[in-house]
């Protein structure tokens, strides 16, 4: 048995989108409008009343925090070993590099399997992950060469892992609050990156680098413990991709290609996620050779950068808006403060800008994410948000490798202003790709489709 309904959407939601025809802002439209005169505060959260997504949530949140924290201790490990930006670099480009080659795969794999089994099993891989990583750390036989296996075996869990959580959301709360759930998951996600950095900073200083992979270890078994509480009879399935593997592969590029709205955000997100999105390895170049901070203060640019995000994904949830204006706004405002943080010299400006960026950051990311999933028919999700997931992450391995390089060879600030430049750059191409596309559609006698707010 379902649970109770929700208060429903307009019927533009509740009605199936299994024909991929049906896009545009239409849909997204029915969420920009929705009845934001009667919502009070507490309709922020209102997809955790629902019993599957609210343990699938609060699971996310303790086993994301383990994982900001590891990612802290690998990034100082590296640089404990090397004293090298470019290694930094490179550690970061094997850990995503197979998003690269295997995520539009495991978005394959998503639309075919049960996805809450699935979810189990690479949770568990990643939890071993950890475990081994402290292990070699305890016994002191970790050479950089094993971290970097252990972050590439991590890269290919998270290829199969990644496409099918973000297309399970929808069948834990139905099509009616995936507005509001999408935005509610980047909140956990950005609660965790406030959470995570600043416990890795401390717990880095107190136990040490292993004790941090250790504690890492350990949050992965409240999720996996949350997924096999879960009542399956409660899911909202989506309908089972059929066929064969490169099929259904191409069915889901051709749908991504034709679709223009779903075209521009991913162009956008080409150009984030290579030259924006380098969190991981701008903010310790930056810490230690730009700022001259330590552990702790390298920590606390990691969780103010999560403050912002925090902040503008519960302003999301709480409008459930995912209009056009805003993903190119959110795009726009983040490459300029980009820019801002690679100029600045002073850790205090620094720490500011970081809460704007965050903000930005989740403005455009977070709106692309949900409109993406109104998008997306139920049976292609997975496929949709794999390739979402291969521009904004896969694309890492390219962005990460690019910057650590261009900062060995230009100096720290000047490369990030430049890929602050390049990602401005490509918002710009974007803008002018859609205006184009809107001229066209005068031309030829059809109503352009206006950008939603």
């Amino acid at each position: 048995m379902k649970p109770e309904p929700l208060p429903p959407k307009p019927s533009t939601i509740e009605g199936s989108n299994d024909n991929v025809d049906v896009v545009g802002d239409s849909i997204v439209s029915a969420v920009d409008t929705s009845t934001v005169e009667t919502r009070d505060l507490r309709d922020i959260f209102i997809a955790l009343r629902v019993r599957n997504f609210r343990l699938f949530w609060f699971g996310q949140l303790i086993s994301l925090s383990g994982t900001w924290m590891q990612s802290i201790g690998q990034a100082w490990l590296v640089l404990q070993l090397t004293q090298s930006p470019f290694a930094v670099g490179t550690v970061t480009t094997l850990q995503f590099l197979p998003m690269t080659f295997l995520v539009l795969f495991g978005g394959v794999f998503a639309d075919r399997l049960p996805k809450r089994r699935f979810l189990i099993g690479t949770q568990t891989a990643a939890m071993l992950q950890a475990l081994a990583l402290g292990l070699l750390v305890t016994t002191g036989l970790v050479r950089v060469w094993q971290i970097y296996l252990l972050a590439l075996a991590l890269g290919v869990n998270n290829a199969f892992d990644n496409p099918t959580r973000q297309a399970f959301v929808p069948e834990l709360v139905g099509k009616d609050l995936v507005s509001n759930a999408v935005p509610l998951n980047s909140t956990l996600f950005n609660a965790a990156r406030i959470i995570g950095p600043a416990i890795g900073g401390v717990t880095i200083a107190l136990v040490g680098v292993d004790g941090t992979f250790y504690l890492n270890a350990a949050s992965f078994i409240p999720v996996i413990v949350a997924l096999m509480m879960m009542r399956p009879a409660e899911f909202f399935p989506a309908e089972r991709g059929r066929g064969r593997m490169f099929q259904q592969l191409r069915e889901g590029l051709s749908y991504a290609y034709r679709t223009p709205e779903v075209l521009l955000i991913m162009m956008l997100m080409g150009f984030i996620g290579t030259f924006g999105y380098n969190f991981s390895t701008a903010l310790p170049l930056l810490a230690k050779f730009v700022l001259g901070v330590g552990s702790v203060g390298f920590g606390a640019m990691t969780a103010v950068l999560g403050v912002g995000s925090l902040l503008a994904a519960l302003a999301i949830a709480y409008t459930r808006r995912a209009g056009e204006r805003q993903i190119l706004l959110g795009a726009a405002i983040f490459s300029l403060l980009l820019i801002l943080v690679g100029l600045s010299r002073w850790y205090a400006v620094t720490l500011l800008l970081l809460v704007v960026l965050g903000f930005a950051a989740i403005i455009f990311s977070a709106s692309a994410n949900t409109r993406l999933q109104l998008l997306s028919p139920g049976h292609l999700r997975g496929r949709i948000m794999s390739l979402y997931i291969l521009l904004f992450a896969g694309s890492t391995p390219i962005g990460a490798f690019l910057l650590g390089n261009t900062a060995e060879r230009i100096g720290v600030q000047r490369a990030v202003v430049l890929f602050g430049a390049i990602s401005a750059l490509g918002v710009g191409l974007c803008v002018l790709y859609r205006a184009t596309q809107m001229s066209r559609d005068r031309g030829v006698g059809g109503e352009a489709t206006r950008p939603s707010a």
